[in-house]
């Protein structure tokens, strides 16, 4: 499935930037404890704030836990993907949008044994031969611990399209990576443009 889409689904990359040297947990610990910068950096992605919840049996360092559609007015949409068959029904049962709504997609996620570079969501929409690429920057993160056991992110809103053209069927497939280019997510879905909910 990913190798069709590898091309659409490849990050934008900001010129100059270079990814930092990897170390682990214990690294980022002891590094230079006396700056005040760098000890609220590594608060903010949550290093040495709680106890680890890694599962030492499970490689991945980021888990997508659920993806959701928030619509003001209405109740969220929540996929649970740890439900077997919830990626599988995200292409085959489209999700219906009113026309025009302003909406938002949220995803909830773990973390797990070293620090999570640049994680990205991205998105490639098509419909009628014509393709939508976005890509919204998630952020950095440290090991999910005992007191804060996932992160959520709302990405920016949207407005679905409307009028006679912007009604329809759409085909979307989605990617999370991170700043190493490693994928921990990629799958397929669709959703229908309509008049009404």
């Amino acid at each position: 499935m990913a190798g069709a889409h590898d091309e659409d689904l490849t990050p934008e990359h900001t010129e100059g930037f270079k990814v930092g040297e990897k170390k682990t947990i214990d690294e980022y610990q002891q590094l230079d404890q006396n700056d005040e910068s760098l000890r609220k950096w590594k608060e903010s992605l949550g290093i040495g704030a709680g106890k680890d919840i890694s599962d030492k049996n499970d490689p991945r360092k980021c888990i997508i836990l659920s993806l959701g559609l928030e619509v003001e007015g209405r109740p969220d949409i929540i996929i649970d993907l740890k439900t077997p068959g919830a990626l599988e029904a995200l292409k085959d049962k489209p999700f219906t949008i009113k026309e025009g709504a302003q909406f938002r997609m949220k995803a909830t996620f773990q973390v797990q044994h070293q620090v999570l570079a640049g994680l990205k969501y991205l998105q490639v929409v098509k419909r009628m031969g014509v393709k939508h690429k976005m890509q919204e920057m998630i952020g950095s993160y440290g090991p999910n611990t005992e007191e804060k056991p996932f992160h959520e992110k709302k990405f920016e809103p949207e407005t679905a399209p409307s009028g006679m053209v912007g009604r329809g069927h759409y085909n979307a497939v989605s990617k999370f990576v991170d700043d190493d280019g490693e994928s921990h997510l990629t799958f397929e879905w669709s959703f229908d443009v309509k008049k009404d909910w």
